[in-house]
């Protein structure tokens, strides 16, 4: 295990696109809480469309991620919730660009469940985490958008 996570893919499974079958980590586990694609500082959402609402929730997570000391290759599992399916399906190619973005090819452990609805009445997204950053001190930190040991896979979209 490179670092604090490492891709676990059962003998004989197809490759998943866009996400990862297992992740196993070590480190301090962080657990980010659901976050929905409004500006944090203000309490303000700036767009009602679905990969422009995933793009700033992807942006809140990897803050919450980076005040623990650690970066988007440090992801091990996400909860996507969205409110609609079908735009979300349309959407996949912008949310695509969103995601290589800010994450490259580290895809973690992954779930998108549909629900009627957020809490907050126009969000459209909300995504949950866990991260393994390590303790301070313990060396390089692991910030690369591209988590070791991970494979290349296409990014056909997540």
């Amino acid at each position: 295990m490179k670092g604090g996570l490492a891709i676990v893919q059962p003998a004989g499974w197809p490759a998943p696109r866009g996400y990862a079958n297992g992740v196993v980590t070590r480190g301090r586990t962080l657990h980010v809480a659901g976050q929905i694609g409004w500006d944090a500082a203000s309490g303000q959402f700036q767009s009602d469309d679905m990969a422009e609402q995933f793009a700033r929730a992807l942006d809140n997570v990897l803050a919450v991620v980076a005040a623990a000391g650690g970066g988007p290759g440090d992801v091990a599992r996400m909860t996507v919730y969205v409110t609609d399916l079908d735009a979300y399906r349309s959407a996949r190619r912008a949310i695509g660009a969103a995601w290589r973005a800010r994450f490259g090819k580290h895809f973690p452990a992954m779930a998108l469940v549909g629900v009627a609805g957020l809490v907050e009445p126009r969000a459209l997204v909300e995504i949950e985490a866990v991260a393994a950053v390590e303790e301070p001190g313990e060396g390089a930190a692991r910030h690369e958008a591209h988590a070791p040991g991970a494979p290349d896979r296409d990014e056909g979209g997540l």
